[in-house]
């Protein structure tokens, strides 16, 4: 059997945002039923094959960090936290949606993983006022991933979305908002789809 090509990507967010039942849902397509805090960090691994029935096709093996969601900014904790962002192929960014601080404090989580925070207490950042050229030479892809998104009322869903319209931008990544539903008519009751949904403003 061929070696397979090894990918890191870094799940990055505060506690409670999801990161954990994101991850599960991810790489064993099925809902985390008790999540717990996740200390330190949690690895689980994904394989998948890019490019399917292509004669590019290739088979990565995908390690995804789920990194605990403290925000403290103390030097002990971010230097604890630095051995899991060594030789990293990528980083999802996860905020809930329901909760606004969450999507500001993905600045500290970005710029700590990317080792360019030089601040103690990481980015101050209202009404999308922010450096955008600290990614703009960036390698590492990033993916921006709002959760809870099936949680807010539909009324205040555009309201939410434009308030967070702007971090996709200034992380230059892709965003995406995940959405859960539980199908309650089955035999199993922990089966579920997801879906993906780009964000839209109307």
């Amino acid at each position: 059997m061929a070696s397979l090509d090894r990918v890191k990507v870094l799940v990055l967010g505060d506690s409670g945002v999801g990161k954990s039942s994101l991850v599960h849902l991810l790489c064993q397509n099925q809902v985390l039923g008790n999540p717990s805090w996740t200390v330190g960090c949690s690895v689980d691994v994904r394989v998948q094959d890019y490019k399917e029935g292509t004669p590019e096709e290739k088979t990565y093996y995908i390690e995804l960090w789920d990194v605990g969601g403290s925000v403290g900014s103390a030097s002990s904790v971010k230097s604890t936290r630095a051995v899991f962002y060594n030789s990293v192929n990528g980083i999802i960014l996860v905020h809930d949606l329901t909760n606004k601080k969450s999507s500001q404090n993905l600045y500290r989580w970005s710029l700590e993983a990317l080792n360019k925070d030089s601040s103690p207490t990481g980015v101050i950042v209202s009404n999308g006022d922010y450096d955008r050229e600290q990614f703009a030479e960036n390698p590492v892809p990033l993916l921006l991933i709002g959760t809870k998104f099936d949680q807010i009322p539909e009324n205040k869903r555009n309201e939410v979305l434009t308030r967070t319209a702007f971090l996709s931008e200034d992380f230059n990544a892709e965003e995406i908002n995940l959405v859960i539903e539980k199908r309650y008519f089955t035999r199993d009751p922990g089966q579920v789809s997801f879906t993906l949904k780009q964000s839209t403003i109307s």
